[in-house]
């Protein structure tokens, strides 16, 4: 793998609600995190409810600006969606830029023990119910998560068990401080069977 520099991170969020889309983390935090690792940064800013032509749209003015400022590579950390990043990568051909998947075909439970023996910290904050327990929501991954895990759950939750905060490592600054709230439960239609729901569980956190 070539050496890249890494100098831009863009975050999705949801406007209305002020929080990072499908995560539900609050801005806030996340301004927090991204302050502590030290990058510029900015936001993709999408509706409440935004259609796949809204998000492909806005996503496309904001690659191009990315590309009119001299970036030539985006970065992301799939690891074995092959839908996905054929979306990627096409999307990102539409203006000339390339991307770029340093994780790409790991092994992820070695992956996710590499990540917790570099130091790294994280807590489950978004779970889909259909996948998951109720009972992981909250929990910091740690070897315990990782002997507690159901053995057809990803352990790096990419067929998207699970989506986390991660509040400390080798390239924060400093921790960043949150406090435990409520758990809410939200349910939304499930793109795979039209006509239902699937429900997931969100951990609040402030």
């Amino acid at each position: 793998m070539e050496d890249y520099s890494v100098d831009h991170l863009l975050t999705s969020v949801n406007a209305h609600h002020s929080r990072v889309s499908m995560h539900g983390l609050r801005r806030s935090l996340m301004e927090k995190q991204l302050e502590s690792i030290g990058l510029p940064y900015s936001t993709l800013e999408l509706p409440e409810n935004p259609s796949m032509e809204e998000y492909d749209e806005l996503m496309h003015a904001k690659i191009q600006y990315f590309k009119a400022n001299g970036f030539s590579h985006s970065a992301f950390g799939d690891i074995f969606l092959e839908d996905l990043r054929k979306y990627r990568d096409e999307k990102l051909a539409s203006v000339g830029l390339e991307g770029i998947y340093p994780l790409w075909k790991r092994d992820t439970k070695e992956l996710l023990e590499e990540f917790l023996s570099l130091g790294f910290k994280t807590i489950l904050i978004s779970i889909n119910l259909e996948k998951l327990p109720q009972e992981f929501c909250g929990r910091v991954i740690d070897e315990s998560f990782l002997a507690d895990l159901p053995a057809e759950v990803d352990p790096c939750g990419e067929n998207g068990e699970f989506h986390t905060f991660c509040f400390d490592g080798p390239i924060f600054k400093e921790a960043i401080s949150f406090e435990i709230g409520e758990q809410i439960i939200r349910s939304y239609p499930n793109p795979s069977e039209p006509g239902k729901e699937v429900k997931y569980a969100f951990q609040e956190l402030k």
